[in-house]
């Protein structure tokens, strides 16, 4: 086994002495957090960086999309069409606000919400849409709204993996009736720790305000119930001290994207997700399908991997209905496509900085 272990991700930070220098003046202010300079001013540059009409900061991305949701006061217990083929986040969301979520299944073509299938799981209850753009792989966009509009229903995009990412020349934040974002460590843009949530009605950027922060609109005036889902000024100033090396970070990353790709091309069993023409890539993960025709399967790669110090992900495995919190209540439900994909999807070491021989020693163990 080599000494040297290679992680699945490692996050971008910007030059040590630069963020030193920028978190300085906070030991003349003190302070720390509650809506600070550096937490307006990140808010606002990734408002025109995403070039959508409104962004509110949160904590981070789970808080951003459990409080999206919230936003919207659903009745209690009212259902949500969501994917399953997601991070555990999405659903959880979903769960902690009191909603049922309805599993929809997703394309094999490129792992995103199957559309086609929406319709059929509408109900009386049915109050909104929750998709994802998983892997930065864009849904069908114009489809699930359409079916929205039809039956009224809101639509809040997932889009953890999808920051900077643009269709059809608009930033992926503009759609639905809001999107979030993640910003924690692994992510391409990071705050350490963070997320946001964008959307073009005002109105909701109020009630955030309010839900991440106790609803205190004053000193004597708590306009709403909220909770504590801010940004400190630490995260925020990694946040704006990695947009300065944002562009140089995704096209390092776009190099050793196409470079893994070209190696892995002509690999029998080997398959890659599907992208959308008309989107932009962040290149934010490394996804491969393992087909039965590979001489190997999905766990076996995983082990071989595992053995020589190398540490892959089964991301999204299993998906997040077969989880043990659910304790079976949607083992019966149609996900045929996203349970397949979750025993044949492995996430390679993928980042800024990964070496040209990293790449070469993995792509030989996938080889065989």
């Amino acid at each position: 086994m080599s000494d040297e272990k290679i992680l699945v991700t490692q996050s971008s930070m910007p030059p040590y002495e630069e963020y030193i220098e920028a978190i300085k003046p906070l030991w003349d202010s003190h302070w720390l957090t509650n809506m600070g300079k550096y937490h307006k001013e990140l808010e606002e540059k990734l408002r025109e960086y995403l070039g959508v009409p409104e962004l509110s900061l949160m904590v981070n991305g789970h808080m951003a999309l459990e409080m999206a949701i919230q936003a919207f006061n659903f009745p209690e217990g009212s259902e949500v069409i969501t994917t399953p083929f997601t991070f555990i986040s999405t659903t959880h969301a979903i769960v902690r606000n009191r909603l049922k979520p309805v599993f929809c299944d997703v394309k094999i073509s490129d792992g995103t919400i199957d559309e086609t299938k929406i319709e059929d799981l509408i109900t009386e209850h049915t109050v909104a849409i929750v998709p994802v753009h998983v892997y930065g792989n864009v849904c069908n966009i114009e489809e699930i709204q359409r079916i929205a509009d039809k039956y009224n229903l809101k639509v809040i995009y997932d889009a953890a993996h999808a920051f900077g990412v643009k269709y059809k020349g608009k930033g992926i934040g503009c759609y639905g009736d809001a999107s979030i974002f993640s910003f924690h460590a692994t992510k391409v843009f990071n705050t350490i720790e963070g997320g946001a949530v964008t959307f073009s009605d005002h109105k909701l950027y109020e009630k955030l305000y309010n839900l991440k922060n106790f609803g205190i609109r004053g000193e004597e005036l708590v306009a709403d119930v909220g909770a504590n889902a801010k940004m400190n000024e630490f995260c925020a100033i990694m946040g704006l001290c990695n947009l300065n090396h944002l562009e140089d970070v995704l096209a390092n990353r776009k190099e050793r994207y196409e470079y893994y790709k070209e190696k892995l091309r002509d690999v029998k069993g080997i398959r890659f997700f599907d992208r959308n023409s008309e989107a932009t890539s962040n290149y934010a993960y490394f996804p491969i399908l393992i087909e039965n025709e590979h001489g190997c399967t999905r766990d076996e790669l995983y082990g071989k991997l595992r053995k020589k110090n190398i540490y892959p992900r089964k991301y999204f495995y299993p998906i997040t209905s077969d989880q043990a919190c659910f304790r079976n209540k949607y083992k019966n439900d149609e996900l045929d496509c996203a349970r397949e994909l979750s025993k044949k999807v492995l996430v390679l070491p993928f980042f800024e900085k990964i070496e040209e021989k990293q790449i070469n020693n993995i792509v030989n163990i996938v080889r065989g």
